[in-house]
């Protein structure tokens, strides 16, 4: 069974974001990059089912510039055994992306594919969804736990009443959530090991796929900073400002 991993290049989540001084977007120059800290979970996932003799290939796949093959090293170094790179300078949407991944599924013929829940940059929540519609695969989103047969899968997942737990055929499509497990650190020889790992770049025109973006960003701004709280001296005060100064009753 093959496992396809998408892995994202996004600002390190130790990193403050910065808006840019023209409000075009965020300030991304000298600034660190990691690995999606949900597409360190779905690599994780997928080693362990490799280990597991449940999987016998993790490939992973990053869509972007060309530093996003330091990405696909990091994943490499983790213990994935080849990478494909979708190489686009451009802006990217999750449609677009999708369908790029489901080219490539097409392509590698993956039997599950694990995507995380959502990337920490723009927080769209939508990529594994669209892949399963677009692949027409069943898909289990926000997964806390994992078992996989020859044939199907269970998975369950965090939903506001509790624990659900759904049961799919393979070939699949997961998105992964933070409970489902804690990410490796690459050794020092396992990262010697990934600079002789292949890595294959292609480019969106050779999946066939229009990357154009459908969506205008008009200006990017930061958020009001909070105002001081204040002290009321009884519940009368606290429902006068309640009522009269936040209206929120």
């Amino acid at each position: 069974m093959k496992v396809l991993v998408p892995v994202k290049r996004v600002i390190d989540y130790n990193v403050k974001v910065r808006v840019k001084a023209d409000q075009t977007g965020v300030e991304l120059a000298n600034v660190k990059m990691s690995m999606n800290p949900f597409d360190e979970i779905s690599i994780e996932e997928a080693l362990r089912l490799r280990e597991a003799g449940k999987a016998e290939e993790v490939i992973a796949v990053s869509i972007g510039v060309q530093q996003c093959q330091e990405t696909i090293r990091t994943a490499l170094a983790m213990g994935a055994d080849r990478g494909i790179h979708v190489l686009h300078d451009g802006e990217l949407e999750p449609l677009a992306v999708a369908k790029m991944l489901k080219a490539i599924a097409d392509k590698e013929g993956p039997s599950l594919i694990l995507v995380g829940k959502q990337a920490i940059d723009d927080d769209c929540n939508q990529t594994g969804q669209m892949l399963a519609a677009l692949l027409g695969w069943g898909q289990a989103t926000f997964i806390s736990k994992l078992e996989v047969g020859d044939t199907e899968l269970t998975a369950t997942r965090e939903v506001d009443g509790g624990l659900e737990t759904l049961t799919l055929k393979l070939p699949a499509v997961l998105t992964t959530d933070l409970r489902l497990n804690e990410p490796r650190y690459a050794s020092l020889p396992n990262i010697m090991k990934a600079k002789k790992k292949p890595i294959d770049q292609m480019s969106p025109a050779d999946l066939g796929v229009d990357p154009s973006p459908r969506l205008e960003t008009l200006r990017v701004v930061e958020p009001p900073k909070r105002e001081a709280g204040v002290i009321v001296a009884d519940v009368a005060e606290l429902v006068e400002k309640l009522r009269n100064v936040a209206k929120v009753i």
